[in-house]
């Protein structure tokens, strides 16, 4: 029955020490009112010490205690109802407090120990009494209550082990380095010292230091403290230096450097709840592995209840390291009833609210830092665009973007060759984008691209840098799949320049006349291009985006870009539908004049053929896009070269 509760078997002496903590909790608070419960030089204490050679293992507090009624409630339930029972119960138990209720009242925290002991014995005497009363079963539904001594207040448990079985996961609780990291694991941060008892050899020596000859070393006993005592996130942050943190973070996320920025966090309202939250510095190798584990550490009243609950923060914020603890959560809770708890789903939607409103103030108060922290981990933020509608609006605040209107980002390098953080940002964001807008705009205008250098050399970009419009860069992969659910910011809408048809102001009477006529003055041409090319396009016309170049592909407002194409069939996607995009052409350019003119002069041409081909394959190799047939473009690129010579 005990392992339908736990998955991991290492757990026991996590619920022993919790109990023990509890028991001295009554004590401490008990003894406010009736102080002859506990001398005022008393500390309170868990003590655990092993007999190896008779597998042994003994916790030790001395908190409130239990008499024999106590023993009975609180540890013979089970023993007295059968697991069979309490395994019933369970079974028809669907709500999660029902199942908190079912394991406080059969006391499952205590009977965990039956998975590492094959029989266990409880001596206890209750604060304010005089007698002491012993508690003993196997876990097999049976158990015995008897007088015993103690001499003073507090709980014994004696567990006789099991034989340690690595291939079950049951580790040997005799060695000292299993009960050390145990406790370091789930209990470090009981506010009270848990001590261990060391064997130590102990030399004697001489007036010089040296071992005295012919001595033997003496077996020395010592209780050693093993747990620190120290949650940082009970404490006020005024009260904790900035060195405390980091060496607190150190330690939860085995890193060398400290956190580029702490978060310390209360939730008060129908339940109370801290939380210490730390945004790293450098992004850990296993970021983006599709089996990578993260979450943060869940504690349940300082005591480690699960060690990545990634129910707490969306996957959009898994670089985020910390702990939550909270005192109204179960010992015994599983990942399925944290994902129907109500009290979790509400620390968690504070916890993003806190993380946001903390990047808003690190992005406006310290822009340098804050390009650190999108250096590191932009590309993991951009998911909550897709992935989390309530807070679209505040996540796309944070982005950063590559822009015309700004420099290329150059790290700050020192003379060892160290980067260090710029005083400002090179990037900027859609807020800022919208201050500089021109009068009249009403669209954010990208583009996508393989990089910065490959995107400003497009074709797509001429007739709106010729008219002062700023241009996104959207150099990341991943921004394809963002800009798809960001459709719009602020009220104004988010165009690529490299798709659909582009407006580039208020066109008037005259120009739109002046565009009817050069349309019918090329469409023989243009029809012409299309036979030629209609299996590759699905349509040739006139340009409004281009001013120097004589050609580019266009595609359809929701199609990807061609670099989001070449990436996706790089990575294996062979069975992508092709999509035929529309041929743009600059009628104001030299080689579309002459062609023109040699189509008024003879229609059928053939070196209108020839030019429509290569013109259409300039353009797939303007934008970075492989030829259909390469052999083919060379040949003909090998004659055009011996005509002209």
């Amino acid at each position: 029955m005990i392992h339908s509760i736990y998955s991991s078997k290492d757990v026991f002496l996590r619920e022993l020490i919790s109990n023990a903590s509890d028991a001295l909790d009554k004590l401490r608070f008990e003894s406010l009112v009736d102080k002859s419960l506990k001398s005022s030089d008393e500390e309170l204490r868990i003590r655990i010490s092993v007999d190896k050679e008779s597998r042994v293992l003994t916790l030790d507090d001395n908190g409130i205690g239990m008499n024999r009624e106590d023993l009975i409630r609180d540890l013979g339930t089970i023993a007295r109802s059968g697991t069979k029972e309490f395994n019933a119960k369970l079974e028809a138990s669907t709500e999660e407090n029902d199942i908190e209720s079912l394991i406080g009242r059969f006391g499952v925290g205590f009977y965990s120990a039956f998975i590492a002991a094959k029989n266990v014995t409880v001596i206890s005497r209750r604060a304010g009494a005089e007698e002491a009363f012993g508690f003993e079963s196997s876990g097999d539904g049976q158990y015995r209550v008897f007088e015993s001594t103690r001499e003073t207040v507090g709980t014994t448990i004696r567990l006789e082990l099991r034989e340690a079985d690595p291939d079950n996961d049951l580790d040997d609780f005799t060695q000292e380095w299993t009960l050390r990291s145990t406790v370091k694991k789930y209990s470090d941060f009981i506010q009270y010292p848990i001590q261990l008892e060391v064997v130590r050899e102990e030399v004697e020596r001489d007036e010089e230091g040296e071992p005295k000859a012919g001595v033997e070393p003496k077996e020395v006993r010592t209780w050693e403290t093993i747990n620190s005592m120290r949650a940082l996130w009970t404490r006020s942050r005024s009260d904790v230096e900035d060195s405390e943190y980091a060496e607190f973070y150190k330690h939860l996320a085995h890193d060398w450097t400290a956190p580029l920025e702490t978060m310390a966090i209360k939730g008060e309202g129908t339940f109370e709840y801290h939380a210490l939250l730390f945004i790293p510095e450098r992004a850990p190798m296993d970021l983006y592995y599709r089996d990578a584990k993260f979450g943060l550490q869940l504690y349940a009243n300082r005591v480690m209840i699960m060690e990545q609950s990634k129910e707490l923060l969306p996957d959009y914020l898994r670089f985020i390291k910390g702990v939550v603890d909270s005192s109204d959560l179960s010992l015994n809770v599983s990942r399925e009833m944290l994902q129907k708890d109500g009290r979790v789903s509400s620390i968690r939607k504070h916890l993003i609210k806190k993380t946001l409103e903390t990047l808003t103030t690190l992005q406006s108060d310290e822009p340098g830092k804050y390009q650190k922290f999108w250096d590191a981990f932009g590309r993991v933020l951009k998911e909550g665009v897709v992935m989390d509608r309530n807070n679209k609006e505040k996540i796309t605040s944070l982005l950063l973007f590559d822009s015309s209107a700004v420099k290329p980002y150059e790290p700050v390098v020192n003379e060892d060759g160290e980067e260090s953080t710029p005083e400002k940002t090179n990037l900027t964001t859609l807020t800022q984008y919208i201050e500089r807008m021109k009068e009249g705009q009403e669209v954010i205008y990208f583009l996508n691209g393989e990089s910065r250098a490959a995107v400003e050399k497009s074709p797509h970009l001429e007739a709106f840098f010729d008219k002062g419009f700023e241009v996104l860069y959207l150099t990341d992969p991943y921004d394809e799949i963002m800009i798809g659910s960001l459709t719009e910011f602020d009220g104004k809408k988010l165009q690529s320049v490299g798709k659909g048809a582009v407006d580039l102001g208020e066109v008037s009477k005259d120009d739109k006349e002046k565009d009817k006529d050069e349309e019918k003055v090329h469409s023989g041409l243009l029809n012409l291009m299309f036979e030629q090319l209609k299996d590759s396009v699905k349509e040739v016309r006139l340009s409004k985006r281009l001013t120097n170049s004589a050609a580019c592909l266009v595609g359809e407002q929701g199609d990807y870009s061609p670099h989001f194409t070449r990436l996706l069939k790089q990575a294996g996607h062979m069975d992508l539908p092709e999509t035929k995009r529309t041929l743009e052409v600059n009628p104001a350019h030299p080689l579309l004049v002459k062609m023109q003119a040699r189509f008024d002069a003879d229609s059928s041409d053939e070196m209108l053929v020839r030019h429509t081909k290569m013109l259409y394959s300039q353009a797939l190799l303007a934008e970075g896009s492989p030829l259909i047939d390469p052999v083919e473009f060379s040949r003909q690129l090998a004659e055009l070269m011996v005509e002209v010579l």
